[in-house]
């Protein structure tokens, strides 16, 4: 059985303050896109489990989120075979895209179907925290106001039809936990969630990634980029995540040319 993870896009993302256990409470809207992986499991007569990957290269497959999903769900459903999965990896590494989270959720949700495990919603939930903050997200996949870790999420109206996408990344991996070792929490002003219910108009001025400052510090490439969106006419341009994925909203009525050399791009239409 075959399933395409997707990932996503933050629209706005302030860190609000730290908490006792050592995560941070946040603020964030999440918004999927149709950049896509392929997940292939089948069922194995083998002892062991095996594991592929192709595309973009991820590492030691041992320690991918995919795996480690398996093996959650397994813990609790022991009559699970052993499989094969094949994961082909389109969406970048350390981008800012959520691209793992979206692999180990697509993973939870794939067991489920194809081995009829009838797992409760509020479960599969459970799984998905403990492979990620942002990994239920990709249990919903619709646009969501994100708070805490990331996982409380409230579903919102927020429609980007008439417009197109680009995304573009630099090839830089960024350590999301070295970036929140460097943050500095504080609450903003206005709250995302009412900057976002504004024209698109107006977000260039209000709606902030508080991790562009210090990515941008380190890696002036992926400032020049964001900056590049806006002088081709980008309505709202951001650092997406923690980094080092850019992308811009553009009004598709409107000429765009743009092109940057050694750079991954895709539009992506936001219908």
């Amino acid at each position: 059985m075959v399933t395409f993870p997707n990932c996503k896009i933050n629209l706005g993302l302030n860190v609000l303050q730290k908490r006792k256990d050592g995560f941070h409470d946040i603020e964030t809207v999440f918004s999927p896109i149709p950049l896509y992986d392929v997940l292939e499991i089948v069922s194995s007569l083998k002892e062991t489990s095996e594991s592929k990957n192709t595309g973009i290269p991820i590492g030691e497959f041992e320690n991918n989120l995919c795996l480690k999903a398996f093996h959650l769900v397994k813990k609790d459903f022991p009559q699970l075979p052993e499989i094969k999965m094949h994961l082909h990896k389109a969406i970048p590494i350390g981008a800012g895209l959520g691209g793992g989270s979206a692999d180990a959720a697509f993973t939870l949700l794939l067991l489920n179907k194809k081995y009829h495990l009838n797992i409760p919603e509020q479960q599969l939930f459970n799984y998905s925290l403990q492979l990620g903050s942002d990994c239920p997200f990709f249990l919903l996949n619709q646009p969501c106001l994100a708070k805490g870790r990331g996982e409380l999420l409230e579903p919102i109206p927020l429609s980007l039809s008439g417009y197109k996408i680009l995304i573009l990344n630099p090839g830089i991996h960024i350590s999301t936990k070295e970036l929140f070792q460097e943050i500095i929490p504080a609450f903003p002003i206005k709250k995302i969630k009412d900057i976002i219910s504004q024209p698109l108009s107006t977000w260039k001025n209000e709606l902030v990634n508080d991790f562009e400052k210090i990515v941008f510090k380190k890696y002036p490439q992926v400032k020049e980029i964001k900056e590049n969106m806006y002088q081709h006419g980008a309505i709202y341009s951001a650092m997406t995540g923690t980094g080092s994925t850019v992308f811009g909203i553009f009004d598709v009525q409107k000429y765009f040319n743009y092109s940057i050399e050694n750079h991954f791009h895709k539009w992506l239409p936001l219908n």
